[in-house]
Formats: structure tokens, sequence, C-alpha cells
């Protein structure tokens, strides 16, 4: 995730307050600070960033069980491991000597890596670099191979350079489950190599009706489909074939006992209150899958028969690792689970998997948090436990052991694994998405209309590996609705424009009352590729596609509006503009919850585990946009006809409300964005009268913020308590302004946490006598370091629960049967009831509400105003700005 450019100036005026703090055990905090299930022991092995190491961000095992780490931004190590039930015995590590490199030479013969694996006597390497002075090797798959025994890597082969690098560049490399291949994973900051096999059909395009508006702020803006992309690759380097695609920045998948692969994909923070935001979730990433990912908006809905939902939406956060627990010394249950980290929260979560036709449903427990605890990569070692780091982006790092010790079995119980008979088919299917196959067609199409959509999605991908001249005209003799649906999906995928009329007509003579409302909306879906692949509909033929959809719209939920609005305003259909709008009063449309966007985890748990990333969590929750409206608000900005004076003002002045509502960093962009498409349907006329109705007054000049008393100016930098005195103690009190320093107290958000003279919250120390009391260095110290000790007054608690989660909130209150916890800063009135009878245990959080990072938007001067108006308790007449004052004490 992306860190948020405002930040939050919470309750951490630490140092300041008499009341007890808190503490952790002096011997071992870092152990202290994670919360484990019953039966599990956990050991902190070593801390590489302690050592001048750097940040760990892969590992694996070798033949000989040793572990082999990589320094994000350094070079590779190996660690023998001590025994487990050693005591505090350390690993022993060495610097790996890779290639040429002479003894005494500095050099980094082999690093920066984000995936290890070793397999093949070989020790195959991700790179993930632009190259530089310091290494240089580019991105690629690189294969290190020790020919002469010396227990070093000085064969170095680059297998296949890749473009891409950064946190969305080239990932993980994981063995086969066969153990003949590798497989790896990029994000979508990576481009796709030229491949010898696509299992996934290459012709990929956004494929999307929705007005494409890409990030305001630039993210991903050049990146298109197919997104990030995993591969299998044999173990010489030389055949690459393309498996899957349409993932955002998933970083690494893993097997189960089935032989079925996963990953964990992530989420675009930025995109929080929009209705294209998509949770980081567990996808089943089957033969040819596709996950929808495209640039901005374009994102499809897990409901597009063209591709694939997730197995398990889980919440924000940024995925960095996914193993399964075959290999695990942990009870049964923990064997049959992904273990799926997440770097922002903290949080490794245990998915158990249960067979679900041809694929799986799942359960999530949070099997290990800590506040902060920026999970990187991890494994299960030979010895069945579970090893993990933490770190990247040059934070602290550190290497830590998992063991269960319970009274459950951890003795393996052999048993094939459950294969139902909807997954044997899938995987009879997906013997046909090599390529052309005289038995393909016979095999698939029939496959079409089953009620299991993994099975059908198989189907269609194997159907679309054939010469359409074999399958083109059995879509228009075909009488099944469902199989007619989906072979037309594929026709529009794979087929020529000219066939554009024939194919529209054998989908209108389906019986749309007939046809389920999973049904409907994929027969939407066919009609909107066809649109896209083969070209707008044009004369009778248009006419005959609104004479067909235009009776259902508006339909009963949100998700067949979704798709009948997507090709009914695009083909101006009559009356569709007065109809959305209608739609556009509903506050809680009936289905907006069933988009198959909702998540496991409660968004509000989130905030307080780790403020820097939950702010722009709090900000939403604090006023939820309304995400349908927003929907439709985009899409009636492409409508060119229908529109009267007074649906015009109504739409437009949705779009000045649309602006007092709270989301990621780009929502406002967004929104600006889709007014400004919309403009540009306005007759010329009228463009300052609607302009202005549509809120642009409201808006700073790139429409990506709204226009505040005051924005830093900067330029910032990443103060530290030495340069940040030095700055404000230098500081002329002649050059202090009082109005500046008021306007930056507001726009870094001191006032929505904390009072000063009778105004502002209440969930952080009251400021108005902070001057009276403590020097410059007090109070810096306390708005850098904000974890270095916490008030029990303003501390949030860890509620452990007997379900094995656990919910972080600020104790407000409670009685016999609740405890009443605040969990959002920006809404502290809102309080969640926690049962007394379902915690196991609860302690305070070591982790303040504040989070560090407040001042480093400001220059030396903002930064000097800012500290003079909290010294003047929000006086202008106080000493501080008059000669000879306090401000240096």
């Amino acid at each position: 995730m992306v860190v948020a450019a405002i930040v939050l100036l919470g309750t951490s005026w630490i140092t300041m307050q008499e009341a007890a703090t808190t503490t952790v055990d002096p011997q071992n905090p870092k152990i202290d600070k994670l919360k484990l299930l019953p039966g599990f022991k956990a050991e902190h092995l070593y801390s590489p960033s302690e050592n001048k190491m750097g940040s760990w961000v892969a590992m694996t095992f070798d033949d000989k069980g040793r572990m082999i780490t990589s320094d994000q931004y350094g070079s590779l190590y190996r660690l023998e491991l001590p025994p487990i039930g050693s005591g505090s015995s350390q690993p022993k590590i060495e610097k790996l000597k890779v290639g040429n490199v002479q003894p005494g030479d500095t050099t980094i013969g082999m690093g920066y890596a984000q995936g290890l694996l070793y397999a093949f006597n070989s020790l195959y390497v991700m790179v993930n670099n632009r190259e530089n002075k310091n290494f240089g090797k580019g991105s690629g798959l690189y294969r290190l191979q020790d020919t002469n025994g010396d227990d070093q890597f000085e064969t170095v082969t680059l297998l296949k350079a890749l473009k891409g690098e950064g946190e969305h560049g080239p990932h993980s490399i994981k063995l086969s489950p066969d153990k003949k291949s590798l497989y790896v994973i990029a994000g979508n900051h990576t481009d796709v190599p030229q491949m010898d096999a696509y299992r996934l059909p290459s012709n990929w395009k956004e494929d999307n009706l929705f007005p494409q508006i890409k990030d305001p702020r630039g993210h991903a803006n050049d990146r298109m489909a197919p997104g990030g992309w995993i591969a299998n690759v044999d173990p010489e380097g030389k055949r690459w074939e393309l498996m899957a695609a349409g993932f955002r920045n998933a970083f690494d998948i893993a097997f189960n006992e089935a032989g079925d692969m996963f990953a964990y994909d992530s989420d675009m923070e930025w995109d929080f209150g929009l209705p294209w935001y998509r949770p980081t979730r567990i996808c089943h990433v089957t033969s040819g899958a596709e996950f929808g990912w495209r640039t901005g908006n374009g994102k499809w809905l897990p409901s597009n028969p063209d591709n694939l939902p997730p197995v398990l939406n889980i919440g924000q956060g940024s995925p960095t690792n996914l193993v399964y627990g075959d290999n695990a010394r942990f009870p049964q249950r923990y064997r049959q689970s992904l273990f799926a980290f997440d770097w922002s929260f903290g949080i490794i979560y245990s998915i158990y998997l249960k067979p679900k036709g041809a694929t799986y449903e799942a359960e999530r427990e949070e099997f290990i948090s800590g506040s902060p605890l920026p999970l990187t990569d991890g494994m299960f070692g030979p010895d069945g436990a579970l090893y993990f780091l933490t770190g990247g982006r040059r934070l602290e790092s550190d290497l830590y052991r998992i063991t269960y010790t319970g009274t459950e079995s951890v003795a393996p119980v052999a048993k094939a694994p459950v294969l139902t008979k909807e997954h044997q088919l899938r995987t009879q299917l997906e013997q046909y998405h090599h390529g052309a196959n005289p038995a393909a067609i016979a095999a698939a199409w029939p496959n079409l209309n089953s009620p299991d959509r993994f099975v059908r999605y198989a189907a269609r991908i194997a159907v679309e590996h054939q010469p359409v001249a074999q399958w083109q005209d059995k879509v228009f003799t075909e009488t099944d609705p469902q199989r007619l649906i989906q072979s037309a999906v594929a026709l529009a995928r794979q087929g020529d424009a000219s066939q554009k009329s024939k194919l529209l007509n054998a989908l209108l003579k389906i019986n749309y009352g007939q046809l389920s409302e999973a049904q409907q909306f994929d027969l939407c879906r066919a009609f909107e590729l066809i649109c896209l692949r083969m070209g707008m509909p044009e004369g009778a033929d248009k006419d005959r596609v609104i004479a067909y959809l235009n009776p259902h719209y508006p339909a009963k939920t949100a998700l067949m509006n979704r798709g009948l609005s997507r090709v009914l305003i695009s083909l101006d259909a009559p009356g569709v503009v007065n109809k959305t709008l209608a739609l556009m009063d509903i506050k809680d449309e009936p289905g907006s919850h069933d988009l198959g966007l909702e998540t496991a985890t409660a968004s509000s748990d989130l905030i307080l585990r780790n403020p820097q990333y939950g702010l722009d969590i709090a900000k939403m929750l604090e006023k939820v946009p309304p995400l349908q409206q927003t929907f439709y608000a985009v899409m009636l900005s492409r409508a060119d006809a229908g529109w009267t004076p007074e649906l015009r003002n109504k739409y437009f002045t949705w779009f000045a409300n649309g602006f007092k509502f709270q989301g990621g960093r780009s929502y406002i962009g967004f929104i600006d964005r889709a007014r400004k498409l919309a403009l540009a349907h306005v007759p010329k006329d009228q463009f300052d009268k609607y302009n202005k109705l549509s809120g642009a007054d409201l808006l700073t000049t790139s429409g990506n913020d709204i226009v505040s008393d005051y924005s830093p100016k900067g330029p910032g930098r990443q103060w530290k308590l030495d340069n940040a005195l030095a700055a404000v103690d230098t500081g002329l009190v002649a050059s202090l302004d009082f109005d500046r320093g008021r306007k930056i107290y507001s726009a870094v958000l001191c006032s929505r946490c904390h009072s000063m003279g009778g105004q502002g919250g209440d969930i952080g120390p009251d400021l108005t006598q902070l001057g009276t009391r403590f020097s410059n260095k007090d109070i810096l110290e306390a708005i850098i370091n904000p974890d270095k000790a916490i008030s029990d007054q303003y501390a949030s608690t860890i509620f452990t629960l007997k379900n094995g989660q656990s919910v972080l909130g600020r104790l407000v209150s409670e009685d016999k049967v609740n405890y009443s916890i605040s969990q959002n800063p920006f809404a502290p009135d809102f309080l969640r009831k926690v049962p007394k009878k379902d915690v196991v245990s609860k302690k305070n959080s070591t982790v303040s509400i504040m989070l560090p990072g407040l001042i480093n938007s400001l220059n030396p001067g903002e930064l000097t105003d800012l500290i003079a108006y909290l010294k003047s308790g929000g006086k202008q007449d106080s000493d501080v700005y008059k000669a000879g004052g306090s401000k240096g004490k």
C-alpha cells in the first residue's frame, strides 16, 4: 500500500502526561507484542537490521536444511538455525559469495531478491532491481549453481530478464506440485514477456464500457491489461507458459495437497469509497484464469463471467506472502490452511480451505498479529515450524519461529486429497487449454452450461483455444440459453467483427424472463463485450438491443442495474438518463452488499493496528460515500442524449454533494474527472453554470483535493529530533506567524483529536497548557516518536477473543456484559460493543493512535510556526510571539 500524504496527530503527548504508562517485558519486547493462538509458541531468532544486514524480504531452505534470505536492497545470507528447544542460541550466519567475488571484496554478487527457491540443485533468485552502482544486475529470474563443490554459488545464469521493478515488480518463485518445474509471479508493473505458450488467450483488452478514468494521482496509469501474471517455467528457464493474469500485485502463490494454486492479491487503497475498489483477496488460480484487474476505475466486478471470483475477500492490507501448511507440525486444521501475510496491519491469517464444487470455500482466522509487525516472507521449515520475516522498505527486520506446544496431535494424517466430481471435470477440461485439439469442442461445449462457475469458465477457455471456424456456427444454432451466452462471450473475444449482427440476433432470441439473475448478468456482459470487441450496434441492430433490454431497467438488484446501465447508457437508450437518476435517489439499493466485494475483516478493526495506514479507512468510515450512486454518476458521464434542464440540475448537484464524502487519496480526483467528462456533453453556453453547480469552486487547481484554509507548502523532509529541534530553536520570534500556525494546526488534523481553548477533539490530551509545561524538545520528541511511551488514559486496548480473533479499540466504558470501545478517531462517538463472555484476555497496545511523520510535510518555517502555535495554547497574545519569550525553553 502507498502511505497517505496527510497524517494524523493522535493521542501521543505521552511524555507530557503524569498518568501511568504501559510497559512490555524488557527482556523480550519483540515477542511480547505478538498475539498467538493457544498452544503456539514464538521465538525471536535474529534481527538482521540490528546487525547491519539490511531488511530481509525473501527466504528459502536448501537441501541441507539451511535458510537462505535476501536483503531487499542488499546481499544474500545463509543461516544454520538453532534446533527447536535449544534455548536462546542464535543462528550461524554467512554472507553468500556469489559469482567471482574475491576475498575482501564488498561487491554484491547477488541480492535485491523478492523471490528465492532452492530446487534442482540450484538457487533460483528473482531479482527486483533497476541496475545501480551498488548492484549491476537488473530485474529477472537468475539461476545460481555450485559447480566446483565449494558450497558457494560461482555460476550465475540469467534465465530471463524482466521489465519491471519496485513493489509491483517481479516477486516470488515456487516449485510446482509435481516438482518438475517452477512457477513465478509478478506484479502489474512488470511487462508480460514473450511466452512460449498461453493458457489465458493473449488477446486481452480493457473490456469496459464504463467511462475510463485513470488514477488522478498517476498510479499505474501506463499499466494496461492484463496486470499481474503467473507463469510456469522449466528448470532451465527455456520454456515459459502464461498460466493466469489479471492480478493487481499478488506477491506470492501456494499449492495445496490437491495441486491447486492460490494467490493473495492486493487492493488499491487510494480507491477507498469508490465502487471499483476491490479488497485484498485469496484467489484460486486455475488454468487460464483471469481476475480482472484494470487500471484506474476499470477493475471488473467478480461477477463478470470472463473472470473468476475470489475464494475470500479479506479486507484492506498489503499482501506479501502466502504459504500452505501441509508440511507444518501443527494440528490437522492448520495443515489444510493457507497462511496469508499482511504487511500493513501485521496479521498472518489462517485460511482454512474446504472443497466446494470445482473450487473451495474458506474460513478466516487470525493466526498471529502484532503492532507493528511488517511481515515480508515466511515458510515452513524441514522441522515443521513456521519461520517468518519482518521488514521491507528498510524497516527494522526480524526473524521469528513459531512452533506448536499444545496437546493436539501434530502427526501427519496420510490421506488422498478430496476431489469433487466438479474438480475432476474442471481439471479434465483444462487439458484443452494447451492449444488446438480435435477432441476439445466435443468435451467442452456441453459444459458451457454447467451449474459450477469454475467448470463453465474452464470449458469456455477450452473452446477459445480452438480455431474459431470449428465452433462459430455452433454458437448461432445453440438453443440452450446458458451455453449460448457463454459461447457468445467466447466468440465476442475471439471472433471477427463481421459476425456482430448475427451474434446479436442470436442472443436476442433468448427468453430474458426465464433466466436466473446470474444468467441475466452474464447476458449483459455478452452484449457489452460485443460492443467493445466488435463495435457498437447500429441501425436496426441497435434498436433491437435497446428494445430487448430497456424494459428490464431498472432491475431489482444493484448487480443487474450495473450490468444493464452499462449497455443502455452506452446505447443512449430512451429514458435511461431519467431512470438512472431515479436510482441515484436510493440510499441503499437492494443488493448493494451482494456485489462480491464484502470483506471478512471489518475495516474498523484495522484502524488502530497501524494508524499510518488506517487513516484513510478512518476518514472513509466517518463519511462513507454512496458507492452505487457513484457508479451511476460516472456511468452517466458518457450519456449524450436524454437530458432536460431539470435532469441536468439534479445530476450536477450530485457532484457538489459527492465532494462532501471521504474516501482514499484519489476519491476527490476520480469524482472530479467524472464531473469533467459529464461537462463535455453540456452545451457550451451552459458550461459555466453547470461547472459551478457541480462544485468546481470547492476544488484545488488539480481537482484532486478540496480547497482548505492551508496546505503545507513544503518541501517536506523526514524530520529527526535533532534537525527538527535545531530548526525550531533557531527560528526568529519576529518571523513567527500566528495565523499560519493556526492553519497548519488544522491542516495536519491536530484539532480532530486534541482540544485547545475548549475546541477540538477529545481522544487525545488537551493542549491548551502545553507551552507552560514542556520544551520544544519535549513536544517534538512526542510528535516524532509517538510510541515511546503511551499514557493509559489514551492507549488502545487489544482484546483477544475465544475464536482466535483480536479486536483493537480505545476502551471508553464497560458494564457487566460488554466493553464499549471506540475504533475510529474521526468518529469517536461510534462505539462497538465487545461481549465480555467472548474475551480471553486484554492488554494495552504498544502502538500510539498517533502516527509518526506528522511534521514531514512541513518546511522549517512551517514547523516553527506549528510549534509556536502549540505552545501558545491558541492565544495570539502569548509570550511565544514576543521578543524574549519562551520559544527555546
